[in-house]
């Protein structure tokens, strides 16, 4: 593998720049380690998901930038641009990866609130008297 890999990943609000390298499997996120910036095991575990796909779980280095959105949404768009890093450099991935679905970009985004409406679908109170 020759340089760095550059791609990116979007996810609700979240954007994700991955910059991806040989080397041991660190996965560090906005300049800390991911087990330290997402606390919670599942979402560990969806950053390291696209690697477990295609087996490879240490054999790369991934630097990421994440911006906007929540907890969620960051760490589907690491997934998201770690897969398509995986897939710029061995096109053979590409089929494992796009069946699990890592490749498509998640389009689904939080409704608006409407005007005298509490919430985006939900009422008031009716009060017929």
């Amino acid at each position: 593998m020759e340089g760095v890999i550059n791609t990116i990943g979007r996810r609700k609000c979240a954007i994700a720049r991955v910059y991806m390298k040989s080397g041991n499997g660190n996965i560090t996120v906005n300049g800390r380690d991911y087990k330290e910036y997402f606390p919670t095991a599942s979402l560990q575990y969806v950053c390291r998901q696209a690697f477990e796909t295609v087996g490879a779980e240490e054999k790369f280095d991934v630097k990421a930038n994440l911006d906007g959105g929540g907890m969620s949404g960051q760490a589907e768009a690491l997934r998201m641009g770690i897969a398509r890093a995986l897939c710029e450099l061995n096109a053979e991935d590409r089929p494992a990866l796009k069946e699990k679905g890592m490749l498509r970009r998640d389009s689904r985004m939080v409704e608006r609130k409407k005007p005298g409406q509490k919430k985006a679908r939900k009422r008031f109170q009716f009060s017929k008297r």
